[in-house]
């Protein structure tokens, strides 16, 4: 650095500043340098733009938060009366519960009353057989004893006897294939006697299977059985009467195209034939169950681009409501698993 350029540099350090303050200078650096910085005003403004915006926002926020809150507590309050309606519901069942139960009790006694009765019966008749059979067995020992007495008697008569027992052994022929055909034709009507009553046998079993699955229905819907052991009955049925398989498929709706939100859709399905029979295997079935199944198929059909042959529903339990909605939807709707005509 040379000293000419050392003393400018000096004398600048020490005259800029005063030259600054005097306003021509001033000003014509503010001009010059203007375009390098934001305007004080402007900045000012900004700010308090941003500040009511800010207490726009907290007054919204506040706003909505009070209407949530509202919501809030009514839906608390629409909560609180349905629990007290289901609970007298339950109450309500429960007596009606313990009234079925008692008179199951007496229905249990009174059988057992008049089983012991029978059994009861049942040892008289055998005593009394035993003591005829003993009597006959006396009886018998009586006439062996005479037989034994004329046969020595008649010894010298035995050969008109032989002859008159020849004529006797021909018409016991006779008598035995005439009893040979009567005890035939008695074999066949005890034979057509026991088919009819394993037939009887077989409805009373299927009435009382029905039964078992009605009560089974009860306890599902209030929670004293699972829906899921409930259904797998009514599969098994189907699958024992038809040589099918029923299929239970799972599929997650994400666009809440069933439900009204995301949630995974069940279905159970059978396929035979190459046709798509969609099924819905349940304790009870609403009016509102009844849509909700239908939309389900519609969602299956679409997600996996098939239309269903047949759509039928098997419950116990089906309000006349949820049997309107079945007709006008095409829904075939059974009460039990063997009520199924045909797949």
């Amino acid at each position: 650095m040379d000293m000419d350029t050392a003393v400018l540099k000096a004398a600048m350090r020490r005259e800029l500043p005063q030259l600054l303050e005097e306003e021509p200078v001033k000003e014509s650096v503010i001009k010059a340098t203007q375009g390098l910085y934001a305007d004080q005003q402007k900045t000012e403004d900004r700010f308090l733009m941003m500040m009511e915006e800010l207490r726009r926002d907290r007054e919204e926020n506040a706003r909505k938060w009070e209407e949530q809150n509202k919501k809030w507590e009514e839906w608390n309050r629409k909560w609180e009366e349905e629990k007290a309606e289901d609970r007298r519901k339950w109450e309500e069942q429960n007596k009606k519960w313990e009234e079925w139960n008692k008179k199951w009790e007496e229905w249990k006694a009174e059988d057992r009353r008049k089983w012991e009765n029978w059994r009861k019966e049942w040892e008289e008749w055998k005593a009394e057989d035993r003591r005829k059979w003993e009597e006959q067995n006396k009886k018998w020992e009586e006439w062996n004893r005479k037989w034994e007495e004329e046969k020595a008697k008649d010894r010298r008569k035995w050969e008109e006897q032989n002859k008159k027992w020849e004529e006797w052994n021909k018409k016991w022929e006779e008598w035995k294939a005439e009893d040979r055909r009567k005890w035939e034709e008695q074999n066949k009507k005890w034979e057509e006697n026991n088919k009819r009553f394993y037939e009887v046998h077989e409805e009373i079993m299927k009435m009382a299977d029905k039964l078992d699955r009605k009560l089974s229905a009860i306890g599902a819907r209030w929670g004293m059985q699972s829906e899921m052991a409930f259904r797998n009955a009514l599969a098994g049925i189907l699958e024992e009467n038809f040589g099918v398989k029923v299929l239970n498929i799972r599929d997650y709706d994400d666009t809440g195209e069933v439900f009204g939100r995301p949630d995974q859709v069940e279905l159970d399905i059978i396929i035979k034939n190459g046709m798509l029979i969609i099924c819905e295997l349940k304790s009870s079935m609403s009016k509102g169950d009844m849509y909700a199944f239908e939309r389900k198929v519609r969602f299956y059909e679409k997600r996996h681009q098939r239309k269903a042959d047949s759509l039928i529903v098997i419950s116990p339990m089906v309000d006349d409501k949820a049997m309107s909605v079945a007709r006008e939807l095409g829904i075939r709707v059974y009460s039990d698993s063997t009520e199924v005509d045909s797949l």
